[in-house]
């Protein structure tokens, strides 16, 4: 942060907020390092999610003494598409019922919704068969309800930052990067992300280091998908058991040591698989950043190394 407060964030910072760990932790370090007052914080809303889950997003701007403004994307896309009914259907579900749904699509199919839309994305549901049939239902919904959403977001931020001469800041994490757990062109894929050499667990140390209010610490994190449905549910595992697999899978934790962490080898498999299935999400545009893969003022487009344990 120091070097994007000397070279890039002149007319201070724009940080989406979602009331979630971090998007916190992202505007904490970011109003220590240029001062509460260079911090301006945005709460997105639209219809199936409306503004009252901003208490949360206004709870850490008080904490931080920064400012806070409500915007609703609603008006910037909606279609009206079979599609998108479908998406508002599920979004008005109760929980249960959507993590039903979300446990029987994994006893038919054999993988979870995420990872079918990650074979999806990856053009490797291609065949006639009803499981290949389902991948490519769930890829069209991610794509035109979810996927969509989050490039809504992401015009949202970068329209507000160029209105104001401000610099937006992503919250992405190693973990979401490393899993294919974003959205590319999406708000968690902005130019410059700060927290994405750190695995979730490790956002979350720095969390309780940062006096995070207790609230955020204990909040599930989420997609913003469903109702029901956070990431742990949709993912299949624990961060704190995907991160030490990641780990492993990049050679920071040794195999004694996950099992030691109590990290089976099921668990490695659908993290190595996690990992290898979004490949295609981690391609970055020819020319869009510098050759020796960092991101345009020194932030990295790919994660530090970390080790866990």
């Amino acid at each position: 942060m120091r070097g994007l407060s000397e070279r890039r964030a002149a007319g201070g910072v724009l940080v989406g907020v979602s009331g979630g760990l971090d998007s916190a932790v992202l505007a904490s370090i970011a109003a220590r390092a240029l001062g509460p007052s260079s911090v301006r914080a945005v709460y997105l809303f639209d219809r199936d999610h409306p503004p009252c889950p901003g208490s949360d997003a206004a709870l850490v701007a008080r904490w931080l003494g920064i400012g806070l403004e409500s915007r609703s994307i609603e008006s910037a896309g909606r279609e009206g598409s079979a599609d998108e009914a479908g998406g508002s259907a599920l979004a008005s579900l109760p929980p249960t019922a959507n993590r039903l749904l979300y446990r029987g699509y994994l006893l038919l199919v054999g993988e979870t919704p995420f990872v079918s839309s990650l074979r999806a994305g990856g053009s490797a549901a291609s065949g006639r068969g009803m499981r290949d049939r389902a991948r490519r239902l769930i890829g069209r919904y991610t794509d035109e309800i979810f996927d969509r959403k989050h490039r809504l977001r992401r015009q949202a931020i970068e329209s507000m930052a160029s209105a104001t001469g401000m610099m937006p800041l992503g919250g992405a994490n190693r973990s979401e990067w490393e899993t294919g757990w974003f959205v590319p062109g999406g708000i968690d894929d902005l130019p410059h992300q700060p927290l994405l050499g750190l695995y979730k667990t490790q956002v979350g140390q720095i969390a309780r280091f940062l006096g995070v209010p207790g609230r955020i610490l204990r909040k599930a994190p989420s997609p913003d998908m469903l109702p029901g449905i956070d990431d742990e549910f949709a993912l299949g595992m624990s961060y704190a058991a995907l991160d030490i697999a990641l780990d492993l899978l990049a050679g920071g934790t040794s195999g004694v040591e996950a099992a030691a962490a109590g990290v089976s080898q099921k668990q490695i498999r659908r993290a190595r698989e996690m990992r290898d299935l979004s490949g295609w999400k981690r391609k970055e545009p020819a020319g869009r950043f510098p050759a020796d893969g960092s991101r345009e003022g020194g932030l990295r487009t790919g994660p530090r190394q970390h080790r866990l344990l």
